[in-house]
């Protein structure tokens, strides 16, 4: 089975960028003393709004894989004070977001509602990040903080897929040390690989 850097890696390209936290993760560091704590229907939330991003099908979601589990560690143990305040505060947004748009909380909405705000917030996300990028490179030094949906996206990813469940349920997964194949033939549809 592949390493969790490896695997961060790898979310972190196909993502087009770095995972917030992954290096404190990685080295096994707090990077700070004052973690965060989420309640028991934090979770529940978290888990939802990764089912959302990754809903099970033939394969399991990221429910199944407690993704949200992972994202209270990451958070409360991996991100500096400043991104677990975005990431606590975004919870409450996403909230009232869905109250917003849907005339009701995002655990009372329907999954499609549900889906129809996560889309909007991902663009909203990607419009601000595409702004702060305009914006450093008149000011390079400027700090930009990162959108909470962004943190709460890629944390999903790189949950779900260095779980247990993604890599072996959702990936394609060969027990290393395998035989090396140099020309492996694809079929529309294969699964990707977990181990390379």
């Amino acid at each position: 089975m592949i390493n969790r850097r490896e695997a961060l890696s790898r979310v972190a390209l196909i993502m087009g960028g770095t995972v917030l936290g992954a290096e404190a993760f990685l080295s096994g560091c707090k990077t700070n003393t004052k973690g965060v704590s989420f309640s028991k229907d934090d979770i529940a939330f978290l888990n939802e709004v990764a089912e959302t991003i990754i809903p099970a099908t033939t394969t399991p979601g990221a429910k199944e894989a407690k993704v949200g589990e992972f994202m209270q560690i990451m958070v409360s143990d991996c991100y500096e004070e400043k991104d677990q305040a975005i990431f606590v505060e975004g919870i409450k947004k996403l909230d009232e977001a869905a109250k917003q748009l849907n005339g009701k909380g995002f655990m009372e909405s329907t999954p499609e509602q549900r889906n129809t705000l996560l889309v909007a917030l991902d663009k909203e996300a990607k419009e601000q990040a595409a702004k702060a990028a305009d914006e450093k490179k008149t000011n390079p030094t400027k700090e930009f903080p990162k959108h909470y949906f962004t943190m709460m996206k890629q944390l999903t990813l790189s949950g779900f897929f260095t779980s247990e469940v993604g890599a072996t349920k959702a990936l394609r997964y060969v027990a290393v040390p395998g035989k090396y194949e140099g020309c492996v033939p694809y079929k529309k549809g294969d699964k990707a690989w977990a181990t390379s």
